[in-house]
């Protein structure tokens, strides 16, 4: 099983990124994470940012205390003078060692707090940026790989300000040692940052080689997720029990895992190998740069007391150097990642929504005109060439066999998905011209598989947006969908809590969270209903209660109901019959049977069920249309 790659754009950018290109990015990486930061919290930023500049000046300051400290010790005199004459600078550097150890302390404590509020805001833009993406995007496979990027984009923001946290204090103290010892001997300094060099390009190596291996295994990390959701989710336990599945499921979960190792595995041996090389070179700059401080101090190019300085900025030097190497890399590795992220925030996986403002009021008419759709690959079109007119007060009914375009046309005239040919109006106003919030707040919509919210029956109904008449409308919509009856049966009525995985929460069964989903469409007060196979789950007895107040509902509604049970449309003022995305036939229920076509046909055979289908008859006049799907 293999998706669309992510970005094969991507990889391309990865190889010819250099380790100056990285340097250049830092800033940049910098700048977010402290953007992002302040937007969550911006006084512990503040005082972070204080904490690491103070303990700047002090490492500077401890280091300039050192060497007025050993050069009282080593002077000439009597033991007590030197002492008197060190212990000024022995007081400096004691106070700036405890300062910043304390600084310390509220650093660790400032970032602790800040990190997780910059998750917590990371991941809130990316729901945001998903949820205003169109609808058309799911259908499109390059865009669940954008989102499994953003995704981890987002989990390694955990990182972002840590690392950002690293930098800044390593750059603080490389400054602040660099500088003494630019005091001390200006070839010093050069020398160590030439020897770094070389970590600093194994680094990069490393973490361009880290994120590729990602972007190389993330179908199949993609598969293993969606085969331990399916394998452990109880809606399918039943099917992988009877179906004995179990075995191929996990057989295919093994193949699928072995693949994300090798590669995984692959890739630490490369970026093994290039850290061996990387640690040599910076192990034999290191000598020559050690080697240089002998030969200065040989030489009387520089004093003991200097020397002795140069020994501890030296390391200081080194260690910032390392610290800024290391948490330099990292953090251009979550930056890899961050891209990700800021691209989907952006762009919403290139599917966000640019449509009008204007804000409808509620429909009066619904025209379709000349309304054409494709699914992207699909070389035919799912809707072709469709004039369709919905009013107020009345119902249409969208009848035809499985792929005939009917849920695809529903989705057009609510303006869930928008037309690739044609235009869908409401009173007159192109679609694309809506605010398309707007637009759904006049809708109650009910889709073929309903959604099982974990929440209380009466959020199950208002969904969180409750009305100023709310008893009576909750009551209304739950006494038309027939809803009523099972919060009548719940432990505590529209208080309980419609998940069994939580405790005291229930189950409601299918045909259940059907008359949930039925009630949570009319609770709205909607100016059109939109019901796609409404009643599929339903017994006999409830869908009858269900269609008995669909006319009553329409007297103040548009209604679309897309079904196959052609009895339920006996109620609609016109019926559209479509096949292969056009409409080919339309009418009342009466007018239909007496033409003797599609409709008649799938009607006689709905009637039919106990013959054989040599033995079932087409209507007069038409042909017999079998295999169907």
């Amino acid at each position: 099983m293999r998706f669309q790659a992510v970005g094969h754009e991507t990889e391309i950018a990865l190889t010819r990124l250099t380790t100056r290109a990285m340097a250049a990015r830092l800033p940049h990486l910098i700048g977010r994470a402290l953007r992002l930061a302040w937007r969550s919290d911006p006084r512990a930023l503040a005082a972070l940012m204080v904490c690491q500049v103070f303990a700047g000046f002090l490492e500077a300051g401890g280091l300039l205390a050192t060497t007025g400290t050993i050069t009282a010790l080593i002077s000439s005199g009597h033991v007590g003078d030197r002492l008197r004459e060190a212990a000024p600078s022995i007081v400096v550097l004691a106070t700036a060692v405890g300062l910043r150890a304390v600084l310390g302390v509220a650093v660790v404590g400032l970032s602790a707090r800040v990190t997780p509020r910059l998750t917590r805001e990371a991941e809130w833009l990316l729901l945001q940026a998903a949820s205003k993406a169109e609808l058309a995007a799911y259908d499109n496979p390059g865009y669940q790989d954008r989102w499994d990027a953003a995704e981890r984009g987002m989990q390694s923001m955990r990182g972002l300000m840590p690392q950002s946290q690293d930098v800044l204090a390593a750059t603080a103290s490389l400054i602040a040692a660099a500088s003494v010892l630019t005091v001390l001997h200006p070839v010093i300094l050069p020398l160590l940052l030439l020897g770094a060099l070389p970590r600093g390009i194994a680094a990069v190596r490393e973490a361009r080689i880290e994120y590729l291996t990602t972007l190389h295994t993330q179908d199949e990390r993609r598969l293993l997720n969606m085969l331990r959701w399916h394998i452990a989710d109880q809606r399918w336990a039943d099917q992988i029990r009877s179906s004995t599945m179990a075995p191929y499921l996990l057989g295919r979960y093994s193949v699928a895992a072995d693949r994300v190792q090798r590669v995984t595995q692959a890739g630490a041996w490369r970026m093994a190998k290039i850290g061996v090389v990387g640690a040599a070179a910076g192990g034999l700059a290191a000598t020559v740069v050690w080697g240089a401080l002998a030969y200065l101090l040989s030489t009387g190019r520089m004093s003991v007391a200097a020397a002795g300085t140069a020994v501890i900025a030296l390391r200081t030097v080194g260690s910032a150097l390392g610290g800024l190497v290391v948490s330099g890399s990292r953090l251009y590795s979550v930056g890899l990642y961050l891209d990700d992220w800021s691209r989907f925030v952006d762009e919403a996986g290139g599917h966000a929504m640019r449509r009008g403002t204007l804000a409808p009021a509620r429909p009066e008419v619904i025209r379709a005109e000349n309304v054409g759709y494709r699914y992207p690959g699909k070389e035919t079109p799912a809707v072709d060439g469709v004039d369709l007119e919905v009013r107020r007060g009345r119902m249409v009914a969208l009848v035809g066999e499985n792929g005939s375009g009917k849920s695809t046309l529903s989705k057009l005239l609510c303006g869930l998905t928008l037309a690739h040919g044609g235009t869908v109006t409401w009173n007159g106003d192109d679609m694309r011209a809506l605010e398309p919030n707007a637009v759904w707040g006049h809708l109650g919509y009910v889709p073929q598989e309903i959604a099982r919210w974990p929440l209380t029956a009466r959020q199950n109904i208002n969904l969180g947006q409750p009305r100023a008449d709310e008893p009576d409308a909750l009551a209304r919509a739950a006494a038309a969908s027939g809803a009523d009856e099972v919060i009548a049966g719940l432990p505590r009525g529209l208080g309980t809590l419609l998940a069994r995985e939580w405790w005291g929460g229930t189950e409601p069964s299918g045909g259940q969270w059907q008359r949930f989903g039925i009630a949570r469409a009319l609770y709205r007060g909607p100016g059109l209903v939109c019901l796609d196979e409404p009643t599929s789950a339903l017994d006999p007895r409830a869908e009858h209660r269900i269609f008995a107040g669909l006319r009553s509902i329409a007297q103040d509604s548009a209604v679309v109901l897309v079904t196959h049970r052609l009895a339920n449309v006996a109620i609609a003022d016109e019926i559209v019959v479509m096949e292969h995305g056009r409409v080919v036939q339309r009418g009342t229920f009466t007018e239909l049977l007496a033409e003797k076509g599609l409709f008649a046909e799938l009607w006689n055979l709905q009637q039919d069920r106990g013959a054989a289908p040599d033995e079932a008859e087409p209507a007069a006049g038409t042909e017999s249309r079998r295999n169907r799907g």
